[in-house]
Parts: C-alpha cells; structure tokens; sequence
C-alpha cells in the first residue's frame, strides 16, 4: 500500500455531504453512551481503513446521527453543554477505537468554543442551530510556507454586502467531511477574520491529498479558495479573541490530549493481548510464556502506570477547565486553565509514543508484520503529536510556576 494520497477534488459540482437528522443528547451520561456505541462500531474495522486510506464516513455519520457533534452547544441555545469532562472521555474513548475519527471533529468543538468569544449573538445562533441539525464544521486555518503557523496569506476582502475569499490551506482537517468549512484570512486592515463557508460555494474546492504516514484518514489536505462568497453574518472578527481572557485555546488542547490518551491506551491493550497470544519468552527467562517473562511484566506495569498519571492529568485538567468555565474567566483563571491542560498534554504525548514504541520490543518481531497493523499506533501517535510541541509545553509551565508567566493566548496553549 502507497504512503501517498490520490488526490480527489472537491468543488462546487460536488454536492454538500449528505445532512442526516440529528439526535441532540440532553446528559453527560447519553453522550459518554452514545461515544462508547460509536467505538464498538469504529474499533472493529479501523485497521482495514488505515491500511487502505478508507476514509470513515459511515462512522462520521454516526458520530453526527448520535448527536455527539453538538454536545458543547450552550443549553440557551437549545444544546446539552456538557462538561469538560464529558467532552474529554469523549474523545479519550472514540480515539482508543480510532484516533482519525477521533481528531475529525476536533475543529468543531474548536470552533464551538470560539464562537463563545468572538460571534454575535445573531452569529451564535445561527451556527449552533445548525450544529444541532447535523451540520459539520471543518477547519481551513492553517498554510503551507509561512513563516509560522499564526502568519496567513489567505485574504478576505469587501464585495458588496458581503466578502470574497481567496487563499490555499493545508491540515485541513474535517473539511472534507464538512457543511461548514470555517476559514482564517486577513482583512485589507490586517486582521483575521473567521468565515464559515457553506460547502458547494462557487470558488471552493477541497482536495483529498493528505499523504502523512499516520492519522491516515483524516483528510486534513488542501482547501482552495478562489473569490468564494461569503455572507457577512458570517464573518466573525477573529481577532477579537487576543484580547479576551478566555478558554478556548485551553479547550482545544484538552481534546488533542485526549486523542493522544486514546492512542496510548490502544497500543497498550494491543502489546498485552498481543503478547498473550502470540509472543514466545526469551530463551533465558526459563518460562513457558511471554506473559511469564519479569522483564516484560514489568514493563506494562510501568506503561501502565504512566498511561494511569496522564489520564489523571488528563481528568484534572478537565476538572480545572469546568471550574473556570463556571465563573467569570479574567486572565489569571484563563492562565490556570491553560497550564492545567498543559501539563496533561506533556504526559499524553509521551505515554502514546512510548507505548506504541515499546509495543514491538515486547510482542517481538511477529508483531511487526503487514497483516496486525500495529505500527499504526506510532505513527498515529508520532504524527498527532507534531501538532504543537510539548517542549514548550515544559517551558510554558515552568514560567508559570517559577515566575507566575501568564502563557501567551492562542489555540495551541
């Protein structure tokens, strides 16, 4: 099998992806329910489609259907808003089944929480209604060669009542799967701008062209944007963000925690039933099975108990996030947010390499072979993990608590 994508175009030919009636859960326990469901189903063949770049749209479709696309929607605006916790196990479940269908929707909550920030009133009602009616928002923020991933090309411009946009992205995760592509651009002042763009513009079109060795079938590839229309309700001023204290950067990050905490807890359960049933002993532990081995038992149980500390991290940084979330947020309770979700992030990232590395040094070279699949732990985990890195992780939380450094205010911290 090929590391490379064939690429598919999407335009404005294309019809939008099929919107389908949406349950709106009403409790944390329906939603922690209806992602448990939706993991039976996903976890049965998600070997088979990363192998063969099968992109999960029975399973998106599902995760909609469910009503789990909308489950941060503010109660006022008729969704369940459950807590962070909720929203953490979540995804820390889906992403122990398959971790692509895992990070799919992560823009979206990404977004739903933004709108809390930035959007009107008008704005937040118009795009949570739709969210409660099984719309899919997919992400157009990042570029390829740029100077850093803040830094934009992509410009929105005036057009009579409403705006142009033209530009080109890239890790356009969820766009594919999307009614709603939620893109970044500057203004002629400079400013940033966030557009929803309903799929099927004139202008718009999405390219299924993601050739990265692991997170094979998100489709985070290329938008293009050539003049797209775009009404100006949705317009949001993005910029506005920088000077709110506000959770949304710590939001984001709890749920690619959770992915990487899923990811680990997969390549885990994999190496222990692996080396149950098919592993043999080395010739000097003098035991009949692998399971038997000191060395090998000792070794899950310290995989275990670091998967266990970065799960509590990872619960604590939910717990943190519900509490500030409950009050009014200034800096200082944006900032013990974003550590919180920090310092999980450190420990999800490292258990999930570590364990999807250790995983063949223990099941041992059988475990290497084509048809178990279980190199796709690592290389889920190795290239989620460069999302953003947790060196400065480290960094961000040694100022704060050496020097009492508030962190900077984006959407990686």
């Amino acid at each position: 099998m090929s590391s490379q994508a064939h690429p598919l175009s999407h335009s404005d030919v294309d019809s939008s992806p099929l919107l389908l009636p949406a349950k709106v859960l009403r409790s944390d326990a329906e939603a922690l329910q209806a992602a448990r469901e939706l993991a039976d189903v996903a976890r049965e063949q998600a070997a088979r489609r990363d192998q063969q770049r099968k992109l999960p749209w029975a399973e998106i479709e599902q995760f909609t259907r469910s009503g789990l696309g909308s489950i941060t929607v503010p109660k006022a605006h008729g969704g369940p808003d459950v807590s962070f916790a909720t929203v953490a196990e979540v995804f820390r479940i889906i992403s122990a089944a398959d971790p692509a269908l895992g990070q799919i929707p992560q823009n979206q909550f990404g977004m739903l929480q933004l709108l809390r920030v930035t959007a009107t009133e008008a704005q937040q009602a118009l795009i949570f209604r739709s969210v409660l009616d099984g719309w899919r928002i997919g992400n157009a923020g990042p570029e390829r060669g740029t100077k850093d991933t803040l830094t934009l090309k992509a410009r929105i411009t005036r057009h009579g009542d409403g705006y142009r946009i033209s530009g080109e992205k890239f890790y356009s995760t969820g766009a594919l799967f999307a009614h709603w592509v939620a893109v970044k651009a500057l203004d002629d002042e400079g400013r940033q701008r966030l557009a929803f763009v309903r799929r099927g513009s004139p202008g718009l079109r999405i390219v299924d062209d993601w050739s990265g060795f692991g997170q094979r079938t998100t489709a985070s590839g290329t938008v293009l944007l050539d003049q797209v229309p775009v009404d100006a309700e949705l317009v949001i001023d993005n910029w506005r963000q920088r000077d709110l204290p506000n959770i949304q950067g710590a939001s984001s990050q709890l749920v690619q925690a959770a992915i990487d905490a899923g990811i680990a807890e997969a390549a885990i359960d994999d190496a222990i039933a692996f080396v149950r049933q098919y592993s043999r002993p080395w010739i000097e532990a003098k035991v009949e099975k692998a399971s038997e081995d000191l060395y090998v038992i000792a070794e899950i149980g310290r995989l275990k108990l670091e998967l266990h500390a970065a799960q509590a991290l990872l619960a604590k940084a939910a717990r943190v996030l519900d509490e500030v979330n409950a009050g009014p947020i200034d800096a200082a309770a944006a900032a013990r947010a974003s550590i919180a979700v920090a310092e999980a992030k450190v420990l999800t990232t490292e258990i999930a390499l570590q364990a999807s590395e250790k995983l063949f040094e223990l099941a041992g070279s059988r475990a290497t072979l084509a048809e178990y699949n279980l190199d796709r732990h690592w290389r889920n985990a190795r290239v989620h993990t460069l999302h953003d890195p947790v060196r400065w992780k480290y960094h961000a939380v040694g100022a704060y608590h050496l020097n009492g450094t508030l962190p900077a205010r984006h959407s990686w911290i």
